[in-house]
């Protein structure tokens, strides 16, 4: 019972219901019939009125709050004055948190569900409070089976989660040990891809940060398979390279640094032109040439609309990562070149303005 009381009348005011002691004596041996204390056809067969029988009782809802009686069924004669009366006088002085939790089968309290042991619960069979869905041993969760708080998912540990099946917090996605992730089977947070142990990825299979490729462990790529940082190509072990395969740095091209070596070359390439290498180690470079950001990760409080609209998951991960061409993030860089630096780049061995231009479309008088 939550806010009626089911009853049924004959007609001249002779009325039916579960009685408090006959609800006891019931639940006491497990309730073998299956009756539903506020079912009208419960009552009526508890009361040997089944088949057409039934069909000769008058069934009325009684609202405990507002006193009021309202007609479900009337098949014989209106007594409602009478039956009034008499639900009435049974309620009177009555325990209604006590009467409504045993109509439903509830040890706990303020519960409109049935078979609850915890308190202020709408669904059914919760140890919590405050849960409109089933078995949930959390609070606040609208979800079922969940042992963490405020779920509309299901089967969750952890809290927050629209998803399934998460043991972390705030997932809209399933089977997630970590936080806000929209994709699934990650252990790290705010990935919209999928099994990452990093945070923030958009791509799948990233141990590294802020990857939209798959299978990164260093950060910021776009590209796959990179250990180092901030490639939009594949496969580098070194950094800022648009090209493949490189173990060097800030490479247009592939596979530079040669192959299957385990000695230091005394002469190295520069400017397309031999160079030693100590000289090139021990040149001073200038700062821009380190800040060249083929892969920059944007935050969404600094996304345009455009952006957002075509980065549908870059709200769970708080932004996205942007793959700038790889002559306009040398021009970006450019930008904050001091005189100082470019006396320190044409200062490098074997600086050639030709080649420095067909690598990073500067021109260098």
């Amino acid at each position: 019972m939550c806010k009626f009381f089911s009853v049924n009348s004959d007609g001249n005011g002779n009325i039916q219901y579960f009685k408090l002691e006959d609800v006891a004596k019931i639940m006491a041996t497990g309730n073998p019939e299956s009756y539903d204390f506020n079912s009208h056809t419960s009552i009526a067969h508890f009361h040997s009125f089944k088949g057409l029988d039934e069909d000769k009782l008058n069934k009325w809802e009684y609202d405990v709050d507002t006193k009021k009686l309202s007609v479900d069924t009337l098949n014989t004669t209106d007594d409602r004055r009478k039956v009034k009366s008499k639900v009435t006088a049974f309620f009177k002085d009555k325990d209604l948190v006590f009467i409504r939790n045993l109509y439903n089968y509830n040890s706990g309290n303020c519960n409109s569900g049935n078979c609850n042991s915890g308190n202020s619960n709408s669904g059914n069979r919760n140890s919590g409070y405050r849960n409109s869905g089933d078995r949930n041993s959390g609070d606040r969760n609208s979800g079922y089976s969940n042992s963490g708080d405020s779920n509309s998912g299901d089967r969750n540990s952890g809290g927050y989660n629209s998803g399934d099946r998460n043991s972390g917090d705030s997932n809209s996605g399933y089977s997630n040990s970590g936080d806000s992730n929209s994709g699934d089977s990650n252990s790290g947070d705010s990935n919209s891809g999928n099994r990452n142990s990093g945070d923030s990825n958009s791509g799948d299979s990233n141990s590294g940060h802020r990857n939209s490729g798959h299978s990164n462990s260093g950060y910021s790529n776009s590209g796959y398979s990179n250990s180092g940082d901030r490639n939009s190509g594949y496969s580098n072990s070194g950094y800022s390279n648009s090209g493949h395969r490189n173990s060097g740095n800030r490479n247009s091209g592939d596979s530079n640094s040669g192959d299957f070596n385990t000695t230091t070359p005394d002469i190295i390439n520069c400017f397309n032109k031999p160079c030693k290498r100590i000289d090139w180690d021990n040149a001073i470079k200038p700062n821009f040439i380190y800040n060249v950001e083929v892969c920059k990760w944007i935050m969404w409080s600094g996304m345009t609309d455009k952006e957002k609209e075509d980065n549908n998951d870059a709200f769970v991960t708080d932004g996205y990562l942007k793959t700038i061409p790889y002559k306009e993030a040398w021009a970006e860089a450019y930008k904050n070149a001091t005189k100082e630096d470019i006396k320190l780049l044409k200062a490098l061995p074997n600086f050639d303005a030709d080649v420095f231009k067909e690598i990073t479309g500067i021109k260098i008088n």
